[in-house]
């Protein structure tokens, strides 16, 4: 089955979501690859997204902000935190798109250990930054924990204007609205829902990293496609669904 339609605002609206948080300073960069070279480390019941017979992957830096789970009030101290993830573009047998995380990389012990055993997430725990002077902002990440230790990344960028009306190519890797995933052998899609980005051009000034090639994927090569920034939205986790098991 074809993907759904790429849409810019979310398809589903969650009342009573499962995880509630925000995602600021978030700085996308995105290269293009073959989907044949991908598509082997994705889990059963997803193959790789593509436009134009090309799909991506994402290396993407932020912060999350404020993370409460069922509606509760977040935990001071534990819900906020800098993070960098690995990321692939994903399709089911219903024509879902979303993302498969290869690596998420976060400064906070909780956190990653809620993530790998409840979730079945390769979260990471990392020595993490963040730090933004005037328009430009940098964000660092050292892996402690699991591995490969000292796994590590350095991007800076300098946000430049904001986008009025984003490309159809930056609509396809941000407009995501759900992630695959395997938890104790079930296949799921956990959907997720946020306004709008607001989205700005921005330049790379700096980019060291072996996060990409530590997910097992091929180390990028030369400049990434795709170089964009938002300064965040709100979002809202929906309860996981099954996925089929044929594509």
């Amino acid at each position: 089955m074809p993907g759904e339609p790429v849409t810019v605002d979310a398809p589903l609206r969650i009342r009573r979501p499962l995880l509630t948080q925000s995602w600021l300073d978030v700085t996308f960069l995105h290269w293009a690859v073959d989907p044949a070279e991908v598509a082997g480390v994705l889990p059963p019941g997803v193959r790789p997204d593509t436009m134009d017979g090309v799909t991506y992957v994402g290396l993407v830096a932020f912060r999350v902000h404020r993370s409460g789970w069922f509606g509760l009030p977040p935990v001071p101290g534990l819900g906020s935190f800098p993070e960098t993830n690995v990321r692939l573009y994903t399709v089911d047998a219903n024509g879902r798109r979303g993302v498969v995380f290869c690596s998420l990389d976060a400064s906070r012990l909780v956190p990653v250990a809620v993530g790998r055993v409840g979730f079945g997430m390769p979260y990471m725990w990392s020595r993490m930054s963040l730090r933004a002077r005037g328009d430009t902002v940098t964000y660092t990440s050292a892996r402690r924990w699991p591995g490969p230790r000292g796994a590590r990344s350095r991007i800076t960028v300098r946000v430049g204007e904001p986008i009025g009306q984003p490309t159809g190519l930056e609509h396809f890797l941000t407009a995501r609205w759900g992630l695959h995933s395997t938890v104790l052998g079930r296949r799921l899609y956990v959907p997720n829902a946020h306004p709008r980005w607001p989205l700005h051009r921005a330049r790379l000034v700096a980019c060291e990293e072996d996060l990409v090639s530590a997910a097992g994927l091929p180390r990028p090569t030369g400049e990434p496609v795709s170089v964009l920034y938002s300064p965040g939205v709100p979002a809202r986790f929906a309860r996981p669904a099954g996925v089929p098991t044929t594509l």
